[in-house]
């Protein structure tokens, strides 16, 4: 269970997630005290682990930094939730074994504080808040074992042994 940090925006770009300035390590702890800075200054104060970011259109646009992803997931963030994302945050997100939804509706269904806990393979979030279950399609069984495995790298070094 997390709870929901809402950006009711759309084109939430990967130097927004986390500034060019501070791409130059690759240590996730340290990336996650810069996570949405820029568009959040309190973010990093908030955040708790297992949260979860809530957004609109084409979340992670902007160039193809791995950082953005690590920074999310070095703060604690569990998953993002977004109408769309852009394809190569989305890509980056799983090579990196984190979750990534795509939902129509939940920007409309989630308000930012509201408790959620998320079946991945049922495709479901519910929203303890509110009362309702939101449905979304759940990523195929190879994305889902790709995550499982903590990432791209570990899932094909599993797949070797």
């Amino acid at each position: 269970m997390g709870r929901a940090h809402v950006y009711k925006r759309d084109h939430t770009n990967t130097d927004e997630i986390i500034p060019a300035r501070y791409l130059n390590t690759d240590d996730e702890a340290e990336l996650a005290k810069h996570c949405l800075e820029d568009l959040d200054k309190d973010f990093v104060s908030k955040v708790r682990p297992g949260d979860i970011i809530v957004a609109g259109e084409d979340f992670g646009c902007g160039s193809s930094r791995e950082h953005a992803v690590w920074a999310i997931r070095g703060a604690g963030v569990q998953a993002v939730i977004a109408k769309s994302f852009a394809r190569i945050f989305y890509r980056n997100a799983i090579n990196n074994g984190f979750y990534v939804i795509e939902s129509p509706d939940g920007l409309e269904k989630i308000n930012d504080g509201d408790e959620l806990e998320i079946d991945y393979k049922a495709g479901v979030i519910k929203n303890i808040t509110a009362g309702i279950d939101i449905k979304f399609n759940p990523l195929p069984d190879f994305a889902l074992e790709i995550i499982n495995n903590g990432g791209l790298l570990e899932h094909i070094t599993k797949q070797q042994k």
